[in-house]
């Protein structure tokens, strides 16, 4: 009777243990998760239509402009975080400003071949009568797609000039992560 229930209880064992390691239905049909997309699959640029344009004449509140991602491989790919910023200024004085990220927690996004994805960067305007000192005129963005080293230069079509916050622990421009 002894050796009977530690048989029992042995084959018990070897069915849940097989069971835990069995591969679910949608693997078992051969098709791979997709892989994170890379700067060479995609393109980038500004969102311009009129929906879109962030209110660079306005000087009471933050507005957004809209940076895009379009995959362009033939493959699907994921894009999952925060993509890197740093805006180019126009004046001497402005240099190179690396933007902070918001709070925002990102999402794993899918794109196949021609789907295009987006991220905000809030900006605050200020008034062409403010001293050159605390304003930041945008003139290129250097944008890199999360988890990549190579980025697009984008030229900032919108004119207008930013507070200057580059050293602020909260700045009121900053980015959003893709998808959000």
């Amino acid at each position: 009777m002894k050796s009977k229930l530690t048989a029992v209880a042995l084959a018990a064992v070897v069915v849940a243990g097989t069971a835990a390691t069995a591969v679910p239905a949608s693997a078992a049909a051969g098709k791979a998760e997709p892989t994170r997309c890379h700067t060479a699959d995609l393109k980038a640029g500004f969102a311009t239509g009129d929906d879109a344009k962030p209110e660079m004449e306005q000087t009471t509140a933050q507005t957004q402009a809209y940076i895009w991602f379009t995959n362009r491989s033939k493959r699907t790919c994921t894009l999952s975080g925060f993509a890197g910023v740093d805006m180019i200024g126009a004046q001497k004085t402005d240099g190179t400003w690396s933007l902070a990220r918001s709070s925002k927690k990102p999402v794993k996004m899918t794109l196949e071949q021609g789907d295009t994805v987006d991220f905000s960067v809030t900006l605050l305007p200020v008034a062409r009568s403010t001293p050159q000192k605390e304003k930041f005129v945008p003139a290129k963005f250097l944008v890199t797609p999360p988890n990549e080293t190579k980025h697009f230069t984008l030229k900032w079509p919108f004119g207008g000039q930013i507070l200057k916050q580059n050293g602020a622990t909260h700045p009121a421009t900053y980015l959003n992560p893709v998808g959000l």
